[in-house]
């Protein structure tokens, strides 16, 4: 186990780590030094070659019920520049989730809110407990509904129409109508080994399968189909080169021969 002052990581057989947030009494809301401790902890997993896949979720009830209310008190105090410092300190923490080499599969349970739900998007994959609820709640303090990446993520994940509805009245919404217009993937009891079964699912792969497959993902959201078929092809050509490309061709062509038999 790594620790830090507000998260932890555990590292499970099957090449899948967990990054927990542990401020429980707080709900697991944001401050500066939960961002700060998001993006040393990405660092240390995209780095780490023996994971493969990672869990992200929050300890006790709450997922993240977004920015610290008592640290929020002092934003309007700060300069410009310094709430701008502030803004890229968090925008950092999303980028670090968002680009980390390896899958992201969030485990969400109770309160995601706000910055909650903002990391909560930053993650490829995003299994509900029953418990869970959601909002964008920026604009019931006033702010804009923009932040931490939801107004790029939240309308490539349920469109524009159900995001301007979501961001826009800051409505809270269950996780039944979570899975229903898209935001998340399933809704599961168990809702921790649920996603760790995912994130096992997918670090069974080869790693540079995993890691040439999320690039491209990503990369081809905005781009045309020309731009899209070319940066597939690369990494096809990278990906054969790689060393368990034949392992793995061995195996899948032995389990087609058994069902044959």
């Amino acid at each position: 186990m790594t620790d830090f002052d507000t998260l932890s990581i555990t590292t499970a057989a099957q090449g899948v780590a967990t990054l927990t947030l542990t401020r429980s009494a707080q709900l697991n809301a944001l401050n500066v030094q939960m961002l700060s401790d998001l993006i040393a902890a990405c660092a240390v997993l995209h780095r780490d070659r023996a994971v493969n896949a990672v869990v992200l979720t929050g300890e006790g009830k709450g997922f993240c019920a977004g920015y610290d209310l008592e640290e929020a008190g002092e934003l309007a105090e700060l300069s410009p520049e310094g709430m701008l410092e502030r803004q890229d300190l968090a925008a950092e923490a999303i980028l670090a989730l968002r680009t980390l080499r390896q899958p992201v599969v969030a485990a969400i349970n109770g309160a995601t809110i706000g910055g909650g739900l903002s990391l909560a998007l930053a993650a490829d994959i995003r299994i509900a407990a029953p418990s869970a609820v959601f909002s964008a709640a920026f604009v019931r303090l006033g702010l804009s509904g923009g932040d931490m990446g939801c107004s790029w993520h939240l309308p490539r994940l349920v469109g524009v129409g159900q995001a301007a509805e979501l961001m826009l009245t800051g409505k809270q919404i269950d996780a039944a109508e979570a899975a229903r217009i898209g935001l998340v993937n399933n809704v599961a009891a168990n809702v921790v080994p649920e996603a760790t079964s995912t994130a096992a699912a997918i670090a069974k792969h080869s790693p540079f399968g995993i890691a040439l497959t999320k690039r491209a993902l990503y990369a081809n959201l905005d781009a045309p189909l020309t731009t899209g078929l070319e940066l597939e092809s690369r990494g096809q050509a990278f990906a054969t080169r790689d060393h368990r490309f034949p392992e793995a061709l061995a195996a899948v062509r032995a389990q087609v021969a058994r069902h044959r038999e």
